[in-house]
């Protein structure tokens, strides 16, 4: 497969995973804002801000400089309808491979980003979920089994990955509020499995365990570094070898290990901080990939993430 489609495809499946993302994200901190009266706007849009590695922004941080600047604002790299137009570049790059259902998905998701823009914030954010749900189901209906495919679920993995980890890094800086865990298990489409999974037991330290350690569960972050590392197994060519040549597995494989078999209390005592390295690690990762797979370009670049 050239160079180009290859990282087209995992450009598609990292904006479309971010875009989704995103709009849970943002859901979450306005039913936070809107449901608990005590909750200091100021400092958690600035905690926000921090987490999606916003460090410049004009004017003071509140929810409507924050939805400025993470949804409506297409000149803003992080923001919901900037993700969506690199989508559709991506998309394009890689026309000849994508079929008519996909490519005609992602350019009507793009040529309504205009008018949800005026849209209430749960709207559009439905908006957004319903839409990339569309893309998402379209391509797994659509697109073979082949390279691409695997490309396309390599970096909608590591996307889903980085994202859930801001949002668990979310859910925990907002303190024992007693809303931001239900609501982030709300965001993620986990609630009601997570009740049938604990048996209707709602505390945070369950909530968190099953949004990082349930196998189960396709948005834990061990379930979405195990389909990272899978992905990476289909691709790699080489044949069997001892160890690790492929610098992106070894980086994906040790984070899941460390997450997996450490002990719940040492990640919860210090959950922002792990989400930060685990934030990281999908950071060099990604680097790994491009350096394995791709030419060198610019215009693939994760403004968001955090600095290495």
């Amino acid at each position: 497969m050239l160079s180009r489609i290859a990282e087209s495809l995992f450009w598609i499946g990292r904006y479309l995973e971010r875009a989704d993302d995103t709009a849970r994200l943002l859901d979450v901190q306005m039913q936070v804002l809107v449901e608990d009266p005590a909750t200091d706007e100021l400092s958690s849009c600035r905690q926000l801000f921090a987490v999606m590695g916003i460090e410049e922004y004009a004017g003071v941080p509140n929810r409507w400089t924050m939805l400025d600047l993470l949804a409506y604002d297409a000149t803003s790299p992080s923001s919901i309808a900037a993700v969506i137009g690199s989508m559709r570049e991506a998309a394009r790059s890689a026309r000849e491979v994508l079929s008519t259902d996909v490519w005609s998905a992602i350019n009507t998701t793009w040529q309504g980003v205009p008018a949800v823009t005026s849209m209430r914030p749960v709207e559009m954010f439905n908006w957004v979920r319903r839409r990339t749900a569309m893309i998402a189901g379209t391509a797994d209906d659509s697109m073979p089994r082949d390279q691409g495919w695997y490309f396309y679920v390599l970096g909608r993995s590591i996307e889903r990955t980085d994202m859930t980890a801001r949002l668990l890094s979310t859910a925990a800086s907002a303190g024992g509020t007693g809303i931001a865990w239900p609501n982030t298990l709300r965001a993620c489409g986990g609630y009601e499995s997570f009740l049938r999974t604990y048996r209707g037991i709602e505390t945070d330290s369950a909530a968190a365990e099953y949004l990082l350690l349930d196998r189960w569960f396709p948005r834990s972050l061990v379930s979405s570094l195990t389909e990272a590392e899978r992905a990476l197994q289909r691709l790699d060519i080489t044949g069997r070898r001892a160890g690790f040549r492929d610098e992106a597995l070894r980086l994906l494989g040790r984070a899941r290990t460390e997450i997996e078999y450490r002990p719940l209390g040492e990640i919860l005592e210090t959950m922002p901080f792990e989400m930060e390295r685990l934030q990281r690690v999908c950071a060099a990762a990604n680097d790994a990939i491009t350096s394995r797979y791709f030419a060198q370009e610019d215009w693939h670049t994760w403004r968001g993430r955090v600095s290495l």
